[in-house]
């Protein structure tokens, strides 16, 4: 594995663990308190910080499985190295829209 992509990949895993430590304690707070979805997106709809939060949460996300994928294909796949890289690129671009719609949907008033 490239030491940069390993660099990276833990970069985004150290972004994403008080991220998920967040994301999980507001889970709990919205469950505990009878929130509904009505409740949650009235709370998130044109709030910059949440909407940036789980940008950035996304952005993380996708970039650390892209590099996992890659490792992935490239030990365990016949596609040589250049392959598993182009894989693993479309498949984290494809995540990051995924993701990156999600996050305007909820958070975009």
């Amino acid at each position: 594995m490239n030491v940069s992509l390993y660099v990276l990949q833990r970069a985004a895993a150290a972004i994403m663990a008080p991220m998920i430590v967040v994301h999980v304690a507001v889970i709990f707070y919205a469950t505990r308190h009878g929130l509904t979805a009505a409740d949650i997106l009235s709370r998130t709809r044109g709030n910059i910080a949440w909407g940036a939060f789980y940008a950035l949460f996304v952005v993380a996300a996708s970039t650390h499985a892209a590099i996992g994928i890659r490792n992935i294909l490239a030990e365990w796949s016949p596609l040589e190295d250049r392959g598993a890289g182009i894989a693993s690129l479309i498949f984290g671009l494809v995540l990051l829209g995924l993701g990156l719609r999600a996050v305007a949907a909820v958070s975009l008033p």
